[in-house]
């Protein structure tokens, strides 16, 4: 017997308890504007570059604004996280009230290949802390805590990632191992799904993939659901395929990409941020049992970092 498969943004489910603070709505349209129609992304776009201007708006003008419909306006309202129109302008007036606080930043992340070497380390300094900012400002903490949960009760814990997900899924399991949890990290997609199929209720499998429709990950993870294990999935793309057999969906900051800095590259930044907050939300509630395995593994390795001494 299988579960079913999750519906994504279909017919009737209900609107997030509490819609984004102000300061997550940027965030917000850059993790959900290229799942978006192209009407809709323009007035996400417009909100999110000119929130005083659009505050000022009525759903009326908005829509002139952008070439669209009314209609249009209150779905994308929707899809943002707010009940309606009106709260939506609540949070650009917010919004528009901070950036006037004069947080504005003076820096932009694009990069030339004649740049200053300075430039680029500005540059990418800044980019990391944008990424890192607007994923935890759409970070969804009821998710991240029943994934806590799950991984706390766990028997075992798989994480499949390929690329530069698979690096962010060892340095997870790493984690995990690093506390006397059993983990495994699955890079290669025969293994990954062998090792599915063996899951069973009371196990935890989590997916890593910033597009959210890698299949050697979505495969497994479809496995694992499919057998009854708690599923997550780490995703910049909270309606991409993966997410139809996750239990939990953690979303990341949808990264700019650009000619010099692959979306692969800033979307590690945002993932390792989810990984830290899962292991240690898990070590805080199994800090009895964590404290001294990380103590004895520290002891295990502090021969090795030694600097040996040089001989008379």
């Amino acid at each position: 017997m299988t579960r079913d498969v999750k519906e994504i943004f279909g017919s009737g489910p209900a609107a997030p308890p509490a819609p984004p603070a102000p300061a997550a709505l940027a965030a917000k349209v850059r993790t959900l504007a290229p799942s978006m129609t192209r009407s809709m992304q323009r007035v996400a776009e417009a909100v999110a570059d000119d929130p005083a201007g659009c505050a000022a708006l009525t759903v009326t003008g908005l829509a002139e604004l952008t070439g669209t419909s009314e209609a249009t306006v209150v779905r994308t309202a929707r899809l943002l996280g707010y009940p309606g129109y009106r709260d939506l302008r609540l949070a650009l007036a917010g919004l528009a009230a901070q950036q006037q606080s004069g947080r504005a930043p003076a820096i932009t992340t694009d990069i030339a290949v004649d740049d200053p070497i300075a430039d680029v380390v500005a540059k990418l300094a800044y980019d990391e802390q944008q990424t890192l900012a607007d994923t935890a400002a759409g970070l969804d903490t009821v998710q991240l805590a029943a994934a806590v949960t799950a991984l706390v009760g766990a028997r075992r814990t798989d994480v499949y990632g390929v690329g530069a997900s698979g690096l962010v899924a060892q340095d997870l399991t790493q984690k995990l191992l690093r506390i006397g949890l059993l983990a495994h990290a699955h890079s290669d997609p025969h293994l990954a799904v062998t090792n599915a199929v063996q899951l069973r209720p009371g196990d935890v499998a989590i997916a890593i993939t910033h597009s959210g429709s890698t299949g050697d990950v979505i495969e497994p993870l479809r496995a694992a659901f499919e057998r009854g294990a708690t599923t997550v999935a780490v995703t910049g793309r909270p309606d991409g395929p993966v997410t139809q057999y996750a239990d939990h969906v953690l979303t990341t900051s949808t990264a700019r990409e650009s000619e010099l800095r692959p979306a692969a590259m800033s979307s590690r930044t945002g993932q390792l941020l989810v990984v830290d907050c899962l292991f240690v939300g898990v070590a805080q509630r199994t800090y009895e049992a964590a404290a001294p395995a990380l103590a004895a593994s520290y002891e295990a390795l502090a021969h090795r970092h030694r600097v040996p001494r040089k001989s008379p």
